[in-house]
């Protein structure tokens, strides 16, 4: 049997060998704009207070959460970060762009494809049929040489696209997080209102039960004993609503995080003794450079990062206006014998460039850049707002943090006074010389000013989470 010519081989491989040169750009130019990576538009400084300035970096933020010390709160995030559908589809949205960097990739090598078939034949000339056995090899490449930098750009998009698809995903992941804080703040300050009120609900009670015993003792007047039931009840009432929304909060955790009710309750079940307490935060510093700060923010990160996508696509567009160029070639051996005969080689093969120009289309490829330029300018504009927004929680998360911590000592200040009030208001009632109203508004004003400072305290832990938020949590750099 005659064996193959490899030598055509070489017109095949040829291309494979170029290609493997790896230019980032077109073989004699790249057209579309070259990005720039820009400054974001912000003052030079924060406006609010308590923006100290530090090292500059918020890396450290990564393990923010674990700094509050609380097990509760890092089994919670853990499970949130595991059911969120949104972190799910921001990774689902990672491997769509991965898939299409490779594909970006590939265009730069020469595509080969081998296809195999054998037949079995019969013809004849008037006479006895001759009987054909043909088996065929056929491979075949073609290779499109980037003359003017369109795939490099399309190459640059993909990339690009990857890396604010991944800034996305870690700007999922920080929003949970701070949605499931939020989520457990607004239970455990539930808790501590409910504490409150049950203390309350049980100084009425007793309050009225011995207003009563007095009253049947004829020491009291039956309209103080009146008023004390009222109160008993309105306390009642209260801690009864406190309840109800400290129940609605454990349906919500379950409906974030997918655990078992069962289990999420077991978790939250304080211990015995333990009274109910907030989530203390770890305090933090920002740097005082809003521009540097701000790149640290994931969701900024990856509006800038749609901007060099866009930009990428305006040179596709521009590159699909000019002159392509392309190599195929192909080899096919075919073995066959007629009548059972030795197999005999025939074999064919071919080579050459095929050169595409682009003569009229009624405008659509101009159309096509214009409209990847308007593009460009839509992710510009979206960037900016999205720096703009930054910079506007950041604001307003110091406002809180600072406005807090101001209300903090007058708050405590003004619940001393009333607790002060309302025992001299009780002593007084106790011994004839004050009446049961006065008392009871002493009471309410009391209590009034113990929530009022866990609610600033609520307040102060919601801006630190809003705050860790603002300035883009402390994402890792790492891909799903």
């Amino acid at each position: 049997m005659k064996g193959i010519d490899m030598r055509p081989l070489h017109l095949i491989v040829i291309p494979l060998l170029l290609s493997g040169c790896g230019l980032k750009g077109g073989w004699l130019m790249t057209v579309g704009p070259d990005y720039q990576k820009p400054t974001p538009p912000v003052a030079k400084h924060w406006y609010a207070p308590a923006a100290i300035a530090h090292q500059g970096e918020v890396s450290t933020l990564s393990h923010w959460w674990e700094k509050f010390n609380d097990p509760v709160l890092s089994r919670l995030l853990a499970a949130a970060q595991t059911e969120s559908a949104t972190i799910a589809n921001a990774k689902a949205r990672i491997g769509q762009a991965r898939a299409s960097l490779i594909g970006a990739d590939s265009m730069f090598l020469p595509k080969l494809d081998a296809s195999l078939s054998s037949s079995r034949s019969s013809f004849s000339f008037g006479q006895a049929p001759f009987l054909r056995t043909q088996h065929q090899l056929d491979v075949q490449s073609s290779w499109e040489i980037d003359l003017f930098g369109g795939l490099a750009r399309q190459q640059e998009a993909s990339a690009r696209q990857l890396e604010s698809r991944t800034a996305a995903w870690h700007d999922a992941r920080v929003a949970v997080a701070a949605e499931l804080a939020n989520a457990y703040l607004a239970y455990r300050y539930c808790e501590v209102q409910k504490q409150l009120a049950q203390t309350d609900a049980d100084s009425r009670l007793s309050s009225a039960t011995l207003l009563d015993m007095a009253a049947q003792a004829g020491l009291r007047n039956s309209a103080d004993a009146a008023l004390a039931r009222a109160s008993a009840s309105e306390g009642k009432k209260s801690l009864l609503q406190q309840e109800a929304q400290c129940e609605r909060s454990i349906k919500g955790l379950v409906a974030m995080t997918g655990l078992e009710e069962t289990q999420l309750r077991q978790w939250l079940a304080p211990k015995p003794g333990q009274e109910a307490r907030l989530p203390s935060p770890p305090p933090f510093t920002i740097n005082a450079i809003p521009a540097k700060m701000l790149m640290q923010r994931p969701d900024v990160a990856a509006a800038e990062r749609d901007m060099a996508e866009a930009s990428a696509k305006i040179g596709v567009e521009q590159a699909k206006r000019f002159p392509k160029l392309s190599l195929s070639g192909n080899i096919t051996p075919v073995f066959q014998n007629i009548n059972g005969a030795a197999l005999t080689l025939a074999e064919t093969w071919s080579i050459g460039p095929t050169l595409s120009l682009p003569l009229f289309d009624a405008g659509k490829r101009a159309a096509n850049v214009e409209a990847a330029k308007a593009d460009y300018i839509a992710a510009t504009s979206q960037f900016r707002a999205t720096v703009r927004t930054a910079v506007k929680e950041v604001e307003d998360a110091l406002v809180r943090l600072a406005s807090a911590g101001q209300q903090l000592p007058q708050a405590r200040s003004a619940a001393q006074g009333y607790q002060t009030n309302y025992q001299s208001a009780q002593k007084l009632y106790e011994i004839g010389l004050g009446n049961l109203l006065d008392a009871e508004t002493a009471r309410r004003s009391m209590v009034a000013a113990d929530l009022a400072i866990q609610g600033l305290e609520q307040e102060k832990t919601s801006a630190w989470i809003a705050l860790y938020r603002a300035v883009g949590g402390g994402w890792e750099k790492n891909t799903p």
